[in-house]
């Protein structure tokens, strides 16, 4: 199979049922100039965002090349992938690899710097092979006049040659700081052993280098009296975006709202008359807590599911019965019961999991995620107890006491001290609150 073959049926496999055919334009061929195809397709990764895949193949004298392109905005941090290869099936995880990546195997003291390589949508494999093929490129002619040079590459394009067979494990760390690359969890929903994900802030070097630089401000008119908390409380507020599955403007509510026996948060609700898409996310509209909470909940009937509860945007879920963990990030902040998180948790995993239908199933893992659908189904209709636990390392999460104000027996609520990691992934290690202003007055003398 061609490469071009390759891409456009790793593409498919990606496609939801219905989607439409990729699009077609004649375009010229930078090596012969002459006319090529150059095929178009608007794709989504499973769990992860939606991407442009681009083949171009030329009939007359055979050269293809294929590119994905990030299909959305540049994220608001970068991503940093640490994986530990061991098995050969690791080898065959897909990747997205955005133009911005970096690329390194700490084994072999190498590195793929940005903006070297195209972005691909390819696999572990797929990310040495093109390796191996860049090294391979020129190395006719440097046999000819640096046949040193030229030894050398061959004796490292066999090491890369070698990490193929995964005879010993080994590293490779992809971090880009757009935010858009992408390395898949094959073990989802449990959590990957095998890879580190983190999330971090760029630093001013990386938003040069991405394009991005402070905004210009323009002259404002005579500034309005900022609206008294009373007045946020009672209003709702609008402004413009755009909606995240056709793109299309629209409109999005916001809203302070006090939880009762917790604190203040921020209701966004967002409708799109162009599609019908709509969603809510709630966000905290109080400070990251001096210590983290971790609420564990043991369901024993039906009724567990009428809780209100509130799931920060920073808050972790666990299910200890059925080995299941979802990091922070997953469902973003959500106001709802016990239940309406359930459903989620099993619309995210089993109704809109393009692996569990189609050319993507895979025996093995859709029988595994259906058994899993079943069994949260089975936990909403009380047949079964577990313990939700909702892991929050801001503190801002919330479940509802239906024993208030005497203490629930079947709730327990603790508060523990962050680790420096966990800080680090809030941000809050280079945040500075006291003393900043002495520091200020002397470095501007």
């Amino acid at each position: 199979m061609s490469t071009i073959e390759s891409t456009e049926a790793r593409g498919a496999a990606f496609k939801d049922i219905g989607e439409e055919q990729p699009d077609e334009m004649e375009s010229l061929c930078m090596r012969c100039y002459r006319n090529g195809m150059t095929r178009l397709l608007l794709t989504k990764i499973p769990f992860f965002k939606e991407i442009i895949v681009s083949s171009f193949k030329c009939d007359e004298c055979g050269w293809a090349n294929t590119e994905i392109q990030s299909a959305g905005r540049i994220q608001d941090q970068g991503v940093h992938y640490v994986l530990s290869v061991r098995t050969k099936q690791d080898l065959d995880r897909e990747v997205v690899k955005m133009d911005s990546a970096t690329t390194r195997i700490p084994d072999l003291d190498f590195e793929i710097p940005p903006y070297t390589q195209k972005g691909a949508l390819t696999t572990i494999e797929g990310l040495i092979m093109r390796a191996i093929a860049g090294l391979e490129q020129d190395q006719a002619a440097r046999r000819e006049k640096e046949q040193d040079v030229a030894a050398k590459i061959d004796e490292f394009i066999g090491k890369l040659e070698k990490l193929k067979e995964v005879d010993s494990p080994f590293t490779l760390i992809i971090d880009d700081p757009s935010g858009n690359s992408f390395v898949e969890n094959p073990s989802f929903p449990q959590k990957d052993e095998a890879m580190t994900v983190t999330h971090y802030k760029r630093s001013t070097e990386q938003d040069t280098m991405l394009g991005l630089g402070p905004e210009d401000h323009e002259a404002e008119p005579e500034e309005t009296p900022p609206a008294t908390l009373d007045e946020l409380r009672n209003e709702v507020l609008q402004f413009g975006t755009n909606c995240p599955e056709c793109n299309s403007p629209a409109n999005t509510n916001m809203k302070l709202v006090q939880i009762p026996h917790f604190k203040e948060v921020i209701i966004m609700a967002t409708n799109c008359d162009t599609c019908g898409h709509r969603t809510n996310e709630v966000k905290s509209g109080g400070a990251i807590e001096a210590r983290a909470t971790r609420i564990t909940l043991r369901i024993t009937d039906s009724s567990d599911m009428t809780r209100d509860l509130l799931k920060s945007e920073t808050c972790n879920i666990y299910i200890p019965e059925l080995e299941f963990e979802l990091g922070m990030g997953a469902l973003g902040g959500k106001f709802t019961t016990v239940e309406g998180l359930l459903k989620d948790i099993r619309d995210l995993i089993v109704v809109k999991n393009p692996f569990t239908v189609g050319d993507s199933s895979i025996p093995g893992r859709a029988e595994k995620i259906q058994e899993f659908g079943r069994k949260l189904d089975q936990i909403i209709e009380g047949k079964m107890e577990v313990h939700l636990v909702l892991d929050d390392l801001a503190g801002n999460s919330y479940l509802q006491n239906v024993y208030a104000p005497e203490e629930d027996p079947e709730m327990k609520v603790e508060h523990y001290e962050r680790s420096f990691e966990q800080n680090e992934e809030l941000g809050l290690n280079d945040m500075k609150t006291e003393g900043y202003e002495v520091e200020a007055e002397s470095s501007s003398r």
